[in-house]
C-alpha cells in the first residue's frame, strides 16, 4: 500500500497519540484489580484509524505504536504480548467493521475480546503451558466493559473530527 504524504503524516500523528495514551494509561492503577487489565486507551486511536483511514493505515499505526512502545519501555519481552494482542484485535475489528449489522461499539468489544485472546496466546507460547487459558474468562468479561468504553469514545471522535481532516 502506498501512502500519500497527507496519509503518512496523519498516521504518524495518530501513532504518536496512541503511544502517548499508552504511556499515560500506565501511570494509573488498573480499573479492575486483575493483573494485565487495562482500559486500552491506545486502541481508541487504532479503531479511529480503521474507520477513518482504512485497514492499512490502522495496521501502520498499531505496528509503530507497539514497536516504539516496546523500544521506549525497554521491555522486549512485552513485545510479543502487545503484538499478538494488537494484531488479533485489529484483525477481528477489520472483519467485524465490514458487517453492516455491528456498530463501532460491537466492533470495539470484539476487538477487546480478541486482544485478550491474543495476549493469552502469547502467554501460552511464552510459558509453554495452557495454564493461562484459565484466566481468559475473567479477561473476556472485562473486555465487554473496556471495549464498550473504547467504542463510545471512538464514536464520539468519529462524529467530532471534520471530514476535511480525514483524507
Amino acid at each position: 500500500m502506498r501512502f500519500t504524504t497527507r496519509q503518512l503524516t496523519l498516521c504518524a500523528v495518530l501513532a504518536a497519540l496512541a503511544l502517548a495514551l499508552s504511556y499515560v494509561e500506565g501511570m494509573f492503577p488498573p480499573p479492575v484489580p486483575l493483573p494485565g487489565v487495562k482500559l486500552g486507551l491506545a486502541n481508541i486511536v487504532t479503531l479511529f484509524a480503521l474507520y477513518a483511514l482504512g485497514g492499512g493505515s490502522a495496521l501502520a499505526v498499531l505496528t509503530v505504536r507497539v514497536l516504539l512502545g516496546a523500544m521506549f519501555a525497554g521491555n522486549a519481552s512485552a513485545l510479543i504480548y502487545s503484538l499478538l494482542g494488537g494484531l488479533s484485535a485489529l484483525g477481528v475489528m477489520f472483519a467485524l467493521s465490514r458487517s453492516r449489522r455491528l456498530s463501532v461499539y460491537g466492533v470495539s468489544i470484539g476487538g477487546a475480546a480478541a486482544h485478550n485472546c491474543g495476549q493469552v496466546a502469547a502467554a501460552m507460547l511464552t510459558l509453554g503451558s495452557a495454564a493461562p487459558l484459565a484466566y481468559l474468562p475473567a479477561l473476556l468479561l472485562v473486555s465487554l466493559f473496556t471495549g464498550a468504553l473504547t467504542g463510545f469514545i471512538t464514536a464520539l471522535l468519529l462524529r467530532a473530527v471534520p471530514k476535511s481532516v480525514i483524507p
